[in-house]
């Protein structure tokens, strides 16, 4: 049994709606390419976890790498920052990043195909061009000064840094190590985000 079919069950098959049928094939894109990352991916794979016809891929996006870059765009949501309080930002990304590394939550999922993509030389430059246009150009937006940039980049850093961090650690953090963890990275990230 592969990776991909032990971390997922295939859909039944449905009725014929395009646009449901386009977003079952996005969704099972996202988790495949989490899973088994793009060069370990088939077309066929992601059919079949979508419960679709493999030739209405090339339809729907053009092909594998279309496919993907939608999958990517679909993953980096640019708008999740703009109702953030940044009274509450670092303080809340610090709690975050102190508990479990929870594999059906979709952030981690999320991390999961940036990291996988970031790993195969087709589709590093893909996720390049996304992280610039999908996150690092919000952080900035939300930063909002002449420094944004340089502060995006170094809090985009700090920020995977710590996913990372969690996705290896696996198990939530307890007691005064959680407390300690959850003070420093509420600094670190304040320091960089400064004044809300």
């Amino acid at each position: 049994m592969t990776e991909l079919a032990e971390a997922t069950a295939p859909a039944p098959p449905r009725r014929r709606d395009a646009g449901a049928t386009r977003a079952a094939i996005l969704e099972a894109a996202k988790t495949a390419f989490a899973v088994t990352g793009y060069d370990r991916t088939s077309l066929r794979d992601i059919a079949a976890l979508a419960g679709s016809d493999v030739a209405l891929i090339p339809r729907y996006f053009g092909g594998k790498e279309g496919l993907f870059t939608e999958a990517l765009k679909a993953t980096i949501a640019p708008d999740r920052l703009r109702d953030w309080d940044r009274r509450r930002f670092a303080r809340d990304v610090a709690e975050m990043m102190a508990g479990a590394a929870d594999i059906a939550d979709p952030r981690t999922r999320t991390f999961q195909f940036l990291l996988q993509a970031a790993t195969s030389p087709t589709t590093a430059p893909l996720l390049g061009r996304a992280v610039q246009e999908r996150f690092l150009a919000p952080i900035r937006d939300w930063l909002g000064d002449e420094a944004g940039q340089e502060r995006a980049r170094v809090l985009a850093a700090i920020y995977i840094g710590f996913l990372v961090e969690r996705l290896i650690r696996g198990a939530a953090l307890e007691g005064a190590e959680r407390t300690a963890f959850v003070e420093r990275v509420t600094a670190v990230i304040d320091g960089v985000i400064g004044p809300g």
